[in-house]
């Protein structure tokens, strides 16, 4: 068996909580890694998702983790068609949730962070939580 654990790092972007409004995630930086995947967690949804009361996740990035832009090519990503706001994941049907996704993110940007986003109404809160699996760590063992 080979070792994983001492060649990823795994960082929170969205902590996993339950959510019922917008939120920005912390950004991630992947200096060091040549390597990112998106995990995204998402439980039973605490309403009936729709087409208009749904949650959207994005993927922005970042040279500097201060000024972010959407990811919104698909030479970006790999496992996601984005779209011009960066939306790599929709859930707006009750079968789509709980569920767990990943997207691959090979832009060339040094920070990554994840965004919810809810559209209409969110009386009961949904758990959810985006992760980064940072690979193929230029210097091991990852601490």
């Amino acid at each position: 068996m080979k070792d994983l654990k001492n060649n990823i790092g795994v960082v929170q972007s969205l902590a996993p909580a339950a959510r019922d409004a917008d939120a920005n995630g912390t950004g991630v930086d992947l200096q060091g890694f040549e390597s990112a995947t998106v995990v995204i967690d998402m439980g039973a949804e605490g309403i009936t998702l729709s087409t208009t009361n749904k949650i959207e996740i994005e993927l922005e990035h970042s040279d500097d983790d201060a000024t972010y832009t959407d990811v919104t090519s698909s030479a970006d990503v790999i496992g996601a068609t984005p779209d011009s706001n960066g939306v790599i994941a929709t859930f707006d049907d009750p079968g789509e949730a709980p569920a767990i996704s990943s997207v691959g993110y090979i832009g060339g940007k040094r920070y990554i962070r994840a965004v919810a986003n809810f559209s209409g109404t969110h009386g009961t809160a949904t758990p959810l939580g985006v992760s980064v699996i940072k690979g193929h760590a230029r210097k091991n063992p990852v601490s």
